[in-house]
């Protein structure tokens, strides 16, 4: 059976399953707003602090290493040279020990002049890191080395701390986004109610747009009051044109009747005549039904009753084979269960199916058409022109005419009438190709209300 068409089918707009709550996406919103100026924060923080902790150690060491330099250069003892500040040891290797140094080869040893990061473990295990001073002078080489362990570990809590106000303030921004949204949307959720319960039909029809104050929400409202009072004037327009309707057909309906009945009781009335008169009698049966289906369909009202499926199939095939009498022949007939009864009035029948065997024999040349009437549904299947992959598609569309239809007569809305009275009572129609290999057309009803 053809998908009914969605808002989801729209172009441009999300699917169902993609679409969240309106509340959902303002939570999420600032949630994610929080967490990522939180995370923006802390990462600015601790490289500021990465930097400027690192600036003024390298400052400190360049200034020392210096001091450690001159103080070594005046030292009458060069084995009691102090260290200006903790955390920093100093070493001197003269020319002297460059040869042993060369052949030790120590990590150091093939550092240039500036500042260098030394990390490793200590014969414990344990990490160590600090940060290295050189310089390299003809007759010595002075390094300085400032232990960076402490700033180390001191980094590392930093940066639990910083972990920990991310989840704090990613929280808290959950805990203000949800009751954000819930201000929000509570204007929201009282017009939500407010239209619920005028459509559930209980007379409250007073204006939205008094019961919200002069912002969006309340520009909503009278945007909704203003569409309310459109509908309702198209509405009462649309019951006149229906109460007009049904006293300007069926009276004149009725005329025609009265009279085809009065003209057949003539005894010396002529074959062709007769045959004549017969047609116009079907013709005002097909108006008659068609003009309480659709005053039905236009009301939305769904009327009981009990219809033989069978006989209103033999009464259409029947019409079909009198206005066939001078045109092309086919063989119409019908089959299956005879004993079907349906909980739809007699007219409401008369078009659906009086559609389906109309478009098989306006689209078949020559051949049969065949009404199969099954346990709970109806097969109208011909032997005519077939469908494309397009037809087949588009078949439910109101006023298309599919590839087949040539010079035909037709508006292309009998199977989007059938479309509705399905809708109506709950049947189901489906229209596609034969697939036992013959060309043609099977149009199916199938029905819910089988008594």
């Amino acid at each position: 059976m053809p998908a009914k068409p969605t808002r989801s089918n729209l172009p441009g707009l999300p699917t169902r399953h993609n679409r969240r709550r309106l509340r959902t996406r303002i939570v999420l919103s600032f949630f994610l707003l929080g967490l990522g100026l939180t995370m923006l924060f802390a990462y600015a923080t601790n490289e500021a602090r990465a930097r400027v902790e690192n600036t003024l150690i390298e400052d400190a060491l360049n200034n020392n290493i210096d001091e450690y330099a001159r103080r070594w250069y005046a030292a009458t003892d060069k084995n009691d040279v102090g260290v200006p500040y903790e955390q920093m040891r100093g070493l001197v290797v003269r020319k002297a020990d460059f040869e042993k140094l060369k052949e030790q080869q120590p990590d150091w040893y093939p550092l240039a002049d500036g500042i260098h990061n030394i990390t490793g473990k200590n014969v414990d295990g344990s990490a160590f890191s600090y940060k290295l001073a050189v310089r390299k002078r003809p007759e010595e080489w002075f390094f300085f080395a400032y232990d960076t362990s402490r700033a180390a570990r001191g980094e590392q809590k930093i940066t639990y701390v910083l972990y920990e106000s991310i989840a704090a303030f990613g929280f808290l921004s959950l805990l203000v986004g949800w009751w954000s949204a819930s201000r929000v949307m509570r204007p929201v959720s009282d017009l939500v109610g407010l239209i619920r319960r005028r459509a559930s039909g209980n007379g409250d029809n007073r204006a939205l747009a008094p019961h919200f104050a002069d912002d969006e929400v309340g520009e909503l409202a009278r945007a909704l009051d203003d569409y309310s009072d459109r509908i309702t004037d198209a509405a009462r327009r649309e019951r006149e044109f229906n109460a007009d309707v049904s006293h300007e057909l069926r009276t004149p309906l009725a005329v025609i009747r009265s009279t085809v009945e009065l003209m057949l009781e003539q005894p010396d009335l002529g074959d062709k005549m007769r045959e004549r008169i017969l047609r116009i009698q079907r013709a005002q049966e097909g108006g008659t039904a068609i003009t309480e289906t659709l005053l039905l369909l236009s009301r939305g009202e769904r009327v009981r009753g009990e219809t033989s499926v069978a006989r209103v199939a033999e009464q259409l095939l029947e019409a079909q084979r009198l206005q066939q009498r001078r045109g092309k022949q086919l063989d119409l007939r019908m089959e299956g269960n005879t004993a079907l009864m349906l909980d739809a009035p007699e007219a409401t029948v008369n078009v659906a199916l009086g559609n389906l065997i109309a478009n098989a024999v306006r689209y078949t040349d020559s051949g049969s058409v065949t009404v199969h009437i099954g346990a709970d549904s109806v097969d109208v299947i011909d032997t005519g022109r077939g469908l494309s992959a397009e037809d087949e598609a588009r078949m439910m569309e109101r006023g298309y005419r599919g590839d087949a239809s040539g010079n035909t007569k037709g508006a292309g809305i009998g199977l989007a009438i059938v479309n509705r009275i399905c809708a109506l009572y709950g049947w189901q129609m489906q229209v596609q190709p034969r697939r036992d290999g013959t060309v043609g057309t099977v149009a199916t009803l199938s029905f819910s209300d089988v008594r």
